[in-house]
């Protein structure tokens, strides 16, 4: 055993010592990041946008609508069932706002829908252990229609930073142009950093240059805020869930240079819970989510979640996985006729092996499960001591031995999530995953072997000595015979 752990290792060698030449690059050309001291893990939290969207008819949507009630209820939820888990951050999104500033050119705040004013809410929303997020729009204008803080950038972080103090800026672009995106975006994040308070900036930049046909400068932008937007907004769909992975698929190796601790690419908002996703498309997305390292942002009526959609939100190791110290970015690793393996490093790590979040995706609807087999090198499982892996949403756990394969049952439009932690010793009391009669753990190469196929290949190779042995004989009679003769 050792000999082949020797050889093992001499192997992949050369892969091991590229890697690190990677790590060193990767040290060297480090990207610099907003140094505000803030979400150096992805941020958490509830966004009324997805589901409840600008419904401002309170009397047509009495339960649905933005208003006061509205935020304190979920501000009641928020803090009693999903705080613990990490959930801490309430954003109001557009349409809070009234139609026109005050006339101090102030912002305010619908008067009817927020009676007792934003200030007060806020207060409310932090007493409650959560912390307070706000929505502004950099365009004169914002998407909805309400005031923007295009040539007010100063006095609205004044109002947000030291008169309502909130705790998180979500900062839209409608109706503003790249020129004033280049001089804005930072500008307002300089303000917020001088204000003196410690303010999650969210920005929507990339999304906005891109929407122009423009690359964005991620140097830039993640000099200046703690995450933001690049592609469409989330829908209530599978489709829209689809289209986001592929998109952050094509771009990974750009989108996750600059993804790390204080600065984050962000996905958009978890619609768990709300009308467009079956109980396994809900599942997956959560495991995207978690696995790509993303912020997450719920978006659903917490007074009227399903209870199993709950528990997918509030899973234990999903959110470990997610907030991960490490902060890598997820990446697709492996994509074939709808089936897709995405992988990011965690911790523990044990010598240069990681372990590992792994999500094995199923996007097509023929409504057929696919069976999903591949040997440990596919994943880029090589630790000598193998792994154990624990299916995240059921919780069972297995050991798969260096050389082992992994085998899913994916159903379609659904998914499985492991987390595969690396092992600093043999454990061979654990049960071997994967382990039945068409599947073992043994490995020849790189290919998976069944237990059929290596009793045929022991049968014939006993096959093959034997004959050998006979045709030895067979010799030796007749030498003997022609000596007699003679």
């Amino acid at each position: 055993m050792k000999s082949q752990l020797t050889g093992l290792n001499a192997k992949f060698s050369l892969r091991e010592f590229c890697a690190q030449s990677i790590l060193i690059l990767w040290n060297i050309m480090e990207v610099t990041a907003l140094n505000n001291g803030l979400a150096l893990t992805p941020p958490m939290g509830f966004n009324t946008w997805e589901r409840f969207r600008c419904t401002v008819n309170c009397e047509l949507y009495p339960d649905g609508c933005i208003n006061e009630n509205l935020i304190k209820k979920t501000a009641d939820i928020l803090s009693k069932d999903y705080l613990s888990a990490g959930y801490k951050y309430l954003v109001v999104d557009d349409c809070w706002l009234a139609r026109e500033r005050d006339s101090d050119k102030n912002l305010v705040e619908d008067k009817k829908r927020f009676p007792s004013g934003m200030k007060s809410l806020v207060r409310y929303v932090q007493s409650k252990g959560l912390k307070f997020g706000i929505y502004g729009n950099l365009g004169r204008w914002t998407c909805a229609g309400f005031p923007g803080i295009l040539d007010n950038l100063q006095k609205d972080v004044n109002l947000f930073a030291r008169h309502w103090k909130v705790d998180f800026v979500k900062l839209d672009g409608c109706y503003s142009e790249p020129d004033q995106q280049h001089i804005s975006y930072p500008q307002f994040g300089k303000y917020l950093n001088e204000s003196g308070r410690p303010i999650v900036y969210s920005c929507s930049w990339p999304f906005y240059l891109g929407v122009k046909g423009m690359a964005p400068n991620y140097t830039a932008v993640a000099e200046n805020c703690n995450l933001w937007r690049n592609y469409n907004d989330v829908q209530d769909s599978w489709q829209s869930i689809v289209a986001i992975t592929n998109y952050y698929a094509s771009k990974q190796d750009l989108l996750a240079r600059y993804h790390g601790p204080g600065h984050w690419n962000d996905a958009d908002m978890l619609i768990v819970g709300n009308f467009g996703l079956s109980y396994e498309q809900a599942k997956t997305q959560m495991a995207l989510w978690c696995v790509l390292g993303v912020p997450l942002f719920i978006s659903t009526d917490l007074a009227k979640i399903d209870p199993k959609l709950k528990e997918i939100l509030l899973n234990k190791v999903a959110i470990e996985i997610n907030q991960d110290p490490l902060g890598r970015m997820g990446r697709r690793i492996y994509s074939n006729r709808g089936i897709t393996i995405w992988r990011k490093k965690i911790l523990p790590k044990f010598l240069e092996y990681h372990s590992y979040g792994v999500v094995v995706m199923n996007s097509r609807e023929d409504g057929t499960p696919k069976q999903v087999v591949h040997p440990g090198n596919v994943l880029g499982i090589y630790n000598p001591f193998g792994y154990m892996v624990q299916d995240v949403y059921t919780g069972e756990s297995c050991r798969i031995p260096n050389g082992g394969i992994f085998r899913a049952i994916v159903p379609p439009t659904g998914s499985v999530f492991w987390r595969i932690t690396v092992l600093k010793e043999d454990n061979d009391s654990a049960e071997i995953c994967f382990r039945d009669r068409h599947k073992i753990k043994t490995r020849i190469g790189q290919y998976g072997v069944s237990r059929r196929n290596l009793i045929y290949a022991a049968a014939l190779i006993a096959t093959i000595l034997i004959a050998i042995e006979l045709s030895k004989m067979r010799a030796v009679k007749k030498l003997v015979r022609v000596s007699f003769v003679r």
